[in-house]
C-alpha cells in the first residue's frame, strides 16, 4: 500500500475543483447540548474551522457545498450571522445517512461535467492546506485518491476463535479528505447504497483503484470532549 508522492497532473492547474463537506452529527458522544459541528474551538465553531481551510484561495475550489441536517439550517445561518461570515458556500440537505448525504451534495454539483471533488468530514477541522492539495493533485492524476496515516500501535484481528496479528506495515488508518474525478463519484453514486460502505472509497473501489496519500495524525475528527481539547491545544501550537 505505497502512499502516493502526489504529483499533479499537466492538467491539474486548470481543472475545476469542489468541495463536499459533510456535517451530519448529533453530537451525542459529546455529551453536549448541540452538533459537535457547531461547538465552539477556540472561540468559533468547528464547521467554520473546516470550511475555512477549504476555501484558501490557493487551493481554487470553485464552489463549495455544506452538508447539514435540514433541522439545523437555521442554528448554522444563525452562527454564521454571529461570526460574521463572509465565505461563499451552499447549505445542502442531508440523508438518512452519509452515503445518502454524500449524494445529495452530488446531485447539487450535477451541472458541472467535469472537474475534481474533495468529500470531507465537517468535524475535521485541523486538516492542512497540504494534505488538502496533495490529495487532490493525486485524484486529479490518479481519479481517486484518499488521505491516510500508518497506524501507530499493533493491530489484532479478532475472530471467534480468538484473535491474530496483523502486519500493521500494510495498513493504513483512513482519514478525509477522499478525491475523485467528479464523474467517476457521480457514477459510483447511483449504485445503490450497501452496508459495507464506510466511507467514499468503499463506495468507489470497485469501479477504481483508490491511490493513497500521506495524510496528518493532526488530522483528527472531532468525536468525544478529548478531542476538542486536543484539537485546540494543536491549533495553538505555533508549527499548525
Amino acid at each position: 500500500m505505497p502512499d502516493s508522492p502526489a504529483s499533479p497532473g499537466p492538467a491539474s492547474s486548470v481543472t475545476p475543483r469542489f468541495a463536499i463537506l459533510v456535517a451530519g452529527g448529533s453530537g451525542t458522544r459529546m455529551g453536549a447540548g448541540r452538533p459537535k459541528q457547531f461547538l465552539e474551538l477556540l472561540g468559533e465553531p468547528v464547521l467554520l474551522h473546516t470550511l475555512r481551510r477549504f476555501t484558501e484561495a490557493s487551493l481554487r475550489v470553485q464552489e463549495c457545498v455544506v452538508v447539514l441536517p435540514p433541522d439545523q439550517f437555521d442554528s448554522w445561518q444563525q452562527l454564521c450571522a454571529q461570526h460574521h461570515v463572509a465565505i461563499a458556500h451552499t447549505v445542502v440537505a442531508g440523508g438518512h445517512s452519509r452515503w445518502a448525504s454524500v449524494r445529495n451534495g452530488l446531485a447539487h454539483l450535477k451541472s458541472h461535467t467535469a472537474g475534481t471533488v474533495a468529500v470531507h468530514d465537517g468535524v475535521r477541522p485541523l486538516v492542512t492546506i497540504s494534505v488538502i492539495e496533495a490529495t487532490y493533485a493525486a485524484a486529479e492524476a490518479y481519479g481517486a485518491a484518499v488521505a491516510a496515516v500508518a497506524p501507530k500501535d499493533s493491530v489484532r484481528s479478532v475472530s471467534q476463535q480468538g484473535s491474530f496479528a496483523l502486519d500493521r506495515s500494510r495498513l493504513r488508518l483512513v482519514q478525509t479528505p477522499q478525491c475523485f474525478e467528479l464523474q467517476l463519484l457521480q457514477r459510483a453514486y447511483q449504485l445503490p447504497e450497501l452496508t459495507t460502505f464506510t466511507d467514499d472509497a468503499s463506495v468507489v473501489e470497485d469501479l477504481h483503484p483508490i491511490q493513497l496519500v500521506a495524510g496528518d495524525y493532526r488530522n483528527l475528527k472531532i468525536t468525544t470532549p478529548e478531542d476538542l481539547v486536543l484539537a485546540e491545544a494543536l491549533l495553538q501550537a505555533p508549527s499548525h
